[in-house]
């Protein structure tokens, strides 16, 4: 295409006749090469150059502002901009792991905690509050999860509780090994429980606990004991491990604001993982 075709002659097809202008570079177009503006109209060549300098100042508007670049990151970004996304990032992958068992194969057995099994497949730590006995046992405790957790996220930050609730389940594994060693087990519960004990114990440190919490933890209690099928170590463990994480964690925010309670938090939950890990080695230790 020639850009030096008659005045009266469109820049791209000489041999029609116009004398419409393009509004930006003032070259002769004709009806086919005619693109609508906001005045007047433009060619085909800058509309190109203008679509290409707008995604030029969006490409380094998002990297002044961090805007993701594509659709899933948009995405991410406003799923970790709702007030809890820890706790339904936790919630979602559980009900897909529990929606996993629903398919062919034997997915609970390859992911359920059993002490002999662990000390070879150490993933069985967490795995097993994954899976669950039915849409039941995975209801309830998604639902106190969904309860529970977003409080205790919102105060403590979302890195922070999803270290506490791996502590936590881990944790109530390790219980397990020493009050119910040759019990299988399977469930969120321990974890759940330990969400449970988080509460009291920074309700308490901060002069806030409320006497439903207890008696809610009180009835399940009873129940822990009262159902056969329920493991109580992981019940009980799990409880100890977050009321410790709740004393430890309510105290330092009664002290310290800001990043100073942020950092002492982690230090919290890094001593109970110490002294869980502790434990276990003890208990692998007085087996071998």
């Amino acid at each position: 295409m020639s850009s030096s075709a008659p005045a009266d002659r469109c820049y791209r097809h000489p041999d029609r006749v116009s004398w419409v202008l393009c509004q930006r570079c003032g070259r002769t177009v004709c009806g086919e090469c005619q693109q609508p503006a906001p005045v007047g109209v433009r060619c085909p060549e800058c509309v190109r150059e203008l679509a290409a300098e707008q995604r030029t100042l969006q490409r380094q508007a998002r990297a002044a502002t961090g805007a993701p670049r594509t659709e899933l990151g948009r995405r991410a970004r406003r799923w970790f901009a709702q007030p809890a996304p820890v706790t339904m990032s936790i919630l979602a992958v559980t009900v897909a792991v529990g929606a996993l068992q629903l398919l062919p194969g034997d997915l609970t057995a390859a992911m359920l905690y059993f002490l002999p099994y662990s000390l070879v497949e150490p993933w069985r730590f967490l795995s097993y509050a994954l899976v669950h006995v039915g849409v039941l046992h995975l209801g309830i405790n998604m639902l106190i999860l969904w309860m529970v957790g977003p409080s205790i996220e919102q105060r403590i930050g979302r890195l922070p509780f999803l270290a506490a609730y791996l502590v936590s389940a881990a944790g109530a594994a390790v219980a397990i090994a020493w009050l119910t060693p040759l019990s299988p087990v399977v469930g969120a519960s321990g974890a759940i429980y330990a969400l449970f004990g988080m509460l009291i114990g920074m309700q308490r440190m901060l002069g806030t606990l409320q006497r439903s919490l207890l008696i809610v933890v009180g009835i399940n209690l009873v129940l822990t004991f009262v159902i056969s099928s329920i493991s109580w170590s992981a019940h009980v463990g799990g409880l100890a491990i977050g009321l410790a994480l709740g004393f430890g964690i309510g105290a330092v925010h009664t002290r310290m604001r800001g990043d100073q309670a942020a950092k002492a938090a982690w230090l919290v939950i890094g001593a109970v993982a110490l002294v869980l890990a502790l434990l276990f080695a003890a208990r692998v230790a007085s087996i071998l």
